[in-house]
């Protein structure tokens, strides 16, 4: 929030300003104030990744309106190759939803995949307001009898994620990224069995270590695109996996150990990322 500062110029031998009511209306320019500075509206954003369809599941994003005022947003669902897909019985991605009201979108998909995602856009109209919308997304499966959801917990992009780790033997992990941004992304995938090495210089004689890396990937990723890495490959011990984009969601996925083909998000796995 911004403060407000009043300001009031008086000039040299001018008139009062009681004699000349409507002197604001002679169309000489006004100072801009910070008020007037200041933003009149925000956009909130909020990632739901890794929502998968198949023949036995569907995917969707639930939002309600915890506020008292309209809200208005847009809910973006993207394939895994970044193309737009379209929400069931939605003709386009506009949203508006009373105070208290809900609102449930199925992503209609095509082809399976494991990798959607949604981008939801929450319109704050003020710098005094706060953002109202609570959002969350899942994938429900029909396994024999049972009905199984996966629930998606909300992601934050940042910039240059990266991940480094030790490998051990059956380790099940897919390293996952998502390019939420409008412009490509490098990522690099470094399989390793732990020999490292330095090359130090003038400017840095304790350089740091480095994996000697017997297998890399390396790849751009377009534009709202995803990526899936298994950290396993090749019987590596290390796996490191680095980013170049200005807005990347990075999460380790787990197989659910369903019959479906599900993954759940690892959440004990930490990431770096790029100090501002």
């Amino acid at each position: 929030m911004f403060p407000l500062i009043a300001a009031v110029a008086a000039g040299s031998g001018g008139a009062p300003a009681d004699s000349h009511p409507r002197a604001a209306e002679s169309g000489a320019p006004q100072k801009e104030t910070a008020e007037s500075k200041a933003p009149q509206s925000r956009v909130i954003e909020s990632i739901i990744p890794w929502l998968a369809f198949n023949s036995s599941c569907s995917s969707s994003v639930k939002v309600q309106n915890l506020g008292s005022r309209e809200v208005a947003a847009e809910v973006e669902a993207h394939k895994g190759g970044g193309a737009l897909t379209p929400l069931a019985g939605k003709s386009g991605i506009d949203v508006r939803l009373a105070p208290g009201e809900r609102g449930e979108y199925k992503l209609q998909l095509s082809e399976e995949t494991t990798g959607a995602w949604v981008r939801v856009r929450e319109h704050v109209p003020s710098p005094q307001l706060t953002a109202v919308l609570a959002v969350s997304g899942g994938t429900e499966c029909v396994a024999g009898n049972e009905l199984q959801t996966t629930v998606r917990d909300i992601a934050w992009p940042a910039r240059n994620p990266w991940y480094s780790g030790d490998v051990k033997d059956g380790d099940d992990g897919i390293l996952a990224m998502i390019n939420t941004s409008e412009s490509p992304a490098l990522v690099r995938a470094c399989y390793s069995f732990g020999v490292l090495y330095s090359v130090p210089d003038a400017r840095r004689p304790a350089a740091d270590l480095t994996p000697v890396c017997s297998d890399v990937v390396q790849e751009m990723v377009p534009p709202f695109g995803t990526r899936q890495f298994p950290v396993l490959r090749g019987g590596n011990s290390h796996f490191l996996l680095t980013t170049r984009g200005e807005a990347i969601v990075l999460q380790m996925l787990r197989p659910t150990g369903t019959s479906v083909k599900v993954y759940k998000v690892d959440a004990t796995i930490k990431f770096g990322e790029e100090v501002q």
